[in-house]
């Protein structure tokens, strides 16, 4: 292949690269996979109305997130066990969000520790977070995020229990011996068993707690003054509940189409979500985002940025520098989105929803 023109080239390569088990868990959804496809296409059926004849000189992509000043509204989402595709991993990851000067998300269930990618240099990180069983695991995630410089905790909510997800199932999926999930290092839940079909879904059904409510949003504001972003939010009823509950944000997210298949695509559901919002709190959107034109389109509905994950978990072995590989994907899609808000500019000007879609 010759020069790499956009992330899905990316993920056809790593395809080839990376061990099929890795791959699979990385790309795949859950049961027909709709969703997975859904989060894509609804993307192809927003239309721009460009406006002509206007001074689109100068584009200032930079942002405000929570009160942090970032280069564009283009964050990196929690992604899991990253060290399956590159020996760096989140390491790499951590490197290229703050070489492009955006946000990371780190993921509860990462093979490096909070602690790790804290000594990778300065960056602003986000802390995704699972509720566990034992809230004493939880309340020693959060107080470590916090000493590590963590700037604010990304609850994920969808996920009760693993989605069934039939590829895992089929290669039986289980963490590579070699790795563990390091925020878990001395907990006994670092490691993850070998079973009867994924791996990972035992874990989640043995560690996670399925009784999760908005009593522990409030709970999590009692052991931590960090901001709490609620992720997995994409109906406008959660959407009040998040606000009447005091949270800073939301993230409007279906778990990558990965938890319950027949949801909408998060780029549908974001109208709903930033309507009952009304203003109340800022709404991110994650899912489906592979080119610039997409991150203006879910700017110019309201969302007041994105975070990407798939197009991440594909760049490690691609090339024989892993931080080579995470830039071009967050710089392309800047370039991108720039060229898109210089033909519908005035999203940047005028109340969102900004350019007509």
């Amino acid at each position: 292949m010759g020069e790499i023109t956009n992330v899905m080239e990316y993920q056809a390569i790593a395809k080839q690269k990376l061990p099929k088990m890795a791959y699979d868990y990385y790309a795949s959804g859950a049961e027909d996979e709709w969703t997975l496809q859904e989060n894509r296409e609804a993307f192809s059926r927003i239309l721009f109305r460009p406006r002509i004849l206007i001074d689109v000189s100068k584009i200032d992509m930079t942002t405000t997130v929570l009160g942090f000043k970032i280069s564009m509204p283009i964050m990196i989402a929690p992604t899991a066990m990253q060290k399956m595709a590159h020996p760096d991993g989140e390491y790499a990851t951590a490197r290229a969000a703050s070489a492009a000067n955006t946000i990371m998300t780190l993921s509860s269930w990462a093979t490096s520790s909070v602690e790790e990618v804290a000594s990778t240099g300065p960056g602003i990180r986000f802390f995704q977070l699972y509720v566990y069983k034992d809230r004493k695991v939880v309340e020693q995630l959060v107080r470590r995020a916090e000493r590590a410089g963590f700037k604010a905790i990304a609850l994920t909510v969808d996920t009760p229990r693993l989605g069934r997800r039939e590829a895992d199932i089929k290669n039986r999926f289980v963490l590579p011996p070699n790795l563990t999930l390091k925020n878990f290092e001395g907990l006994d839940l670092g490691k993850m068993d070998q079973a009867a079909d994924s791996g990972l879904a035992s874990y989640v059904a043995g560690q996670i707690d399925r009784t999760l409510s908005w009593k522990d949003v409030k709970w999590l504001q009692t052991i931590t003054t960090l901001p709490i972003l609620v992720k997995g939010v994409i109906t406008a009823e959660d959407t009040r509940l998040a606000v009447e509950n005091g949270a800073a944000g939301i993230i409007v997210s279906n778990h990558g189409a990965r938890q319950l298949d027949y949801v909408p695509a998060t780029i549908s559901a974001l109208e709903e979500v930033i309507k009952a919002a009304r203003g109340q709190l800022p709404v991110f959107l994650d899912g489906g985002v592979r080119r610039g034109t997409d991150v203006f389109k879910a700017l110019a509905l309201g969302a007041a940025g994105v975070f990407v994950s798939t197009p991440i978990r594909s760049t490690y072995r691609l090339v024989s520098s892993p931080l080579f590989g995470v830039p071009p994907l967050i710089g392309g899609r800047r370039r991108r989105c720039r060229s898109g808000g210089r033909w519908c500019s005035r999203w940047r000007r005028r109340a969102r929803p900004g350019c007509p879609t």
